[in-house]
Protein backbone atom coordinates (compact mmCIF):
# COMPACT_ATOMS: atom_id res chain seq x y z
CA UNK A 1 0.00 0.00 0.00
CA UNK A 2 1.16 3.48 -1.10
CA UNK A 3 1.93 6.55 1.21
CA UNK A 4 0.12 8.63 -1.25
CA UNK A 5 -3.82 10.02 -1.04
CA UNK A 6 -6.28 8.15 -3.12
CA UNK A 7 -6.82 9.09 -6.55
CA UNK A 8 -3.38 11.12 -6.87
CA UNK A 9 -2.21 11.78 -10.34
CA UNK A 10 1.34 13.31 -9.65
CA UNK A 11 3.64 13.66 -6.56
CA UNK A 12 6.04 15.91 -6.86
CA UNK A 13 8.41 17.89 -4.76
CA UNK A 14 9.48 21.22 -4.79
CA UNK A 15 12.58 22.90 -3.09
CA UNK A 16 13.49 26.84 -2.39
CA UNK A 17 15.94 27.96 0.29
CA UNK A 18 15.59 25.41 3.23
CA UNK A 19 12.10 25.09 2.12
CA UNK A 20 10.55 21.62 0.94
CA UNK A 21 6.95 20.77 -0.42
CA UNK A 22 5.56 17.42 -1.17
CA UNK A 23 2.70 17.78 -3.20
CA UNK A 24 -0.06 15.04 -4.08
CA UNK A 25 -2.56 16.36 -6.77
CA UNK A 26 -5.34 14.77 -7.72
CA UNK A 27 -8.60 15.91 -9.76
CA UNK A 28 -11.22 18.13 -7.81
CA UNK A 29 -13.11 21.16 -7.16
CA UNK A 30 -9.80 23.54 -6.47
CA UNK A 31 -9.21 22.58 -3.09
CA UNK A 32 -5.25 23.34 -1.93
CA UNK A 33 -4.90 22.07 1.37
CA UNK A 34 -1.11 22.95 3.04
CA UNK A 35 -0.42 21.22 6.41
CA UNK A 36 -3.81 20.19 7.19
CA UNK A 37 -4.92 23.98 6.40
CA UNK A 38 -6.60 26.16 3.91
CA UNK A 39 -3.72 27.76 1.86
CA UNK A 40 -5.27 31.26 2.30
CA UNK A 41 -4.93 30.87 5.93
CA UNK A 42 -1.67 28.91 5.29
CA UNK A 43 -0.30 31.71 3.26
CA UNK A 44 -2.21 35.09 4.43
CA UNK A 45 -0.50 37.82 2.02
CA UNK A 46 -2.34 38.34 -1.30
CA UNK A 47 1.20 38.20 -3.11
CA UNK A 48 1.98 34.56 -1.39
CA UNK A 49 -1.46 33.42 -2.62
CA UNK A 50 -0.75 34.37 -6.18
CA UNK A 51 2.94 33.42 -6.05
CA UNK A 52 1.39 29.19 -5.12
CA UNK A 53 -1.67 29.79 -8.13
CA UNK A 54 1.05 31.13 -10.69
CA UNK A 55 0.86 27.62 -11.93
CA UNK A 56 -2.50 27.12 -12.26
CA UNK A 57 -3.30 30.58 -14.00
CA UNK A 58 -0.17 29.91 -16.48
CA UNK A 59 -1.81 26.69 -17.76
CA UNK A 60 -5.73 28.21 -17.23
CA UNK A 61 -6.23 24.68 -15.04
CA UNK A 62 -7.73 27.02 -12.02
CA UNK A 63 -10.40 25.07 -9.80
CA UNK A 64 -9.68 21.46 -12.12
CA UNK A 65 -7.30 19.69 -9.45
CA UNK A 66 -6.78 18.94 -5.33
CA UNK A 67 -3.90 20.05 -4.24
CA UNK A 68 -2.63 18.44 -0.62
CA UNK A 69 0.86 19.76 0.45
CA UNK A 70 3.59 19.24 3.00
CA UNK A 71 5.27 21.96 3.83
CA UNK A 72 8.55 22.12 6.06
CA UNK A 73 12.05 24.13 7.19
CA UNK A 74 12.70 27.73 5.64
CA UNK A 75 10.28 31.19 6.34
CA UNK A 76 6.88 31.33 4.45
CA UNK A 77 8.11 33.00 1.22
CA UNK A 78 10.56 30.02 0.50
CA UNK A 79 8.12 27.77 1.40
CA UNK A 80 5.36 29.27 -1.47
CA UNK A 81 7.80 29.32 -3.99
CA UNK A 82 8.41 25.65 -3.50
CA UNK A 83 4.66 24.84 -3.40
CA UNK A 84 4.95 26.83 -6.62
CA UNK A 85 7.89 24.39 -7.95
CA UNK A 86 6.25 21.57 -6.97
CA UNK A 87 2.89 22.42 -8.41
CA UNK A 88 4.50 23.29 -11.68
CA UNK A 89 6.25 19.96 -11.71
CA UNK A 90 2.82 18.09 -10.98
CA UNK A 91 0.98 19.66 -13.62
CA UNK A 92 4.19 19.23 -16.19
CA UNK A 93 4.16 15.73 -14.96
CA UNK A 94 0.03 15.52 -15.46
CA UNK A 95 -0.67 17.21 -18.86
CA UNK A 96 2.91 17.29 -21.43
CA UNK A 97 1.37 20.04 -23.18
CA UNK A 98 1.75 22.54 -20.10
CA UNK A 99 5.58 22.23 -20.58
CA UNK A 100 6.23 24.41 -22.96
CA UNK A 101 3.99 27.07 -20.75
CA UNK A 102 5.76 26.51 -17.46
CA UNK A 103 9.16 26.51 -18.99
CA UNK A 104 8.00 29.86 -20.90
CA UNK A 105 7.22 31.67 -17.09
CA UNK A 106 10.49 30.08 -15.92
CA UNK A 107 8.31 28.21 -13.10
CA UNK A 108 10.44 24.44 -13.95
CA UNK A 109 13.57 25.63 -12.58
CA UNK A 110 14.74 25.24 -9.11
CA UNK A 111 15.98 28.52 -7.63
CA UNK A 112 19.65 27.81 -7.12
CA UNK A 113 20.19 30.50 -4.38
CA UNK A 114 21.23 29.86 -0.75
CA UNK A 115 22.15 31.66 2.26
CA UNK A 116 25.96 32.32 2.05
CA UNK A 117 27.67 30.78 5.73
CA UNK A 118 28.86 33.50 7.67
CA UNK A 119 32.82 33.50 8.05
CA UNK A 120 34.52 34.04 11.22
CA UNK A 121 36.96 37.26 11.97
CA UNK A 122 33.36 39.12 10.09
CA UNK A 123 30.07 40.19 11.56
CA UNK A 124 28.22 38.66 8.89
CA UNK A 125 28.94 36.58 5.90
CA UNK A 126 30.88 39.66 3.90
CA UNK A 127 30.46 42.19 6.56
CA UNK A 128 33.56 42.79 8.07
CA UNK A 129 33.66 44.21 11.36
CA UNK A 130 34.36 48.51 12.30
CA UNK A 131 37.92 48.84 11.19
CA UNK A 132 39.25 51.25 13.62
CA UNK A 133 42.73 53.01 12.50
CA UNK A 134 43.66 54.22 16.17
Amino acid sequence: MSATPNSSLANTIGRRKNAIARVYVSPGNGNIEVNGRSYTEYFPLATLQQVVLKAFSATQTNGQYDVKARLNGGGVSGQAEALQLALARALDQINGEFHSVLKAEKMLTRDPRMVERKKFGQRKARRRFQFSKR
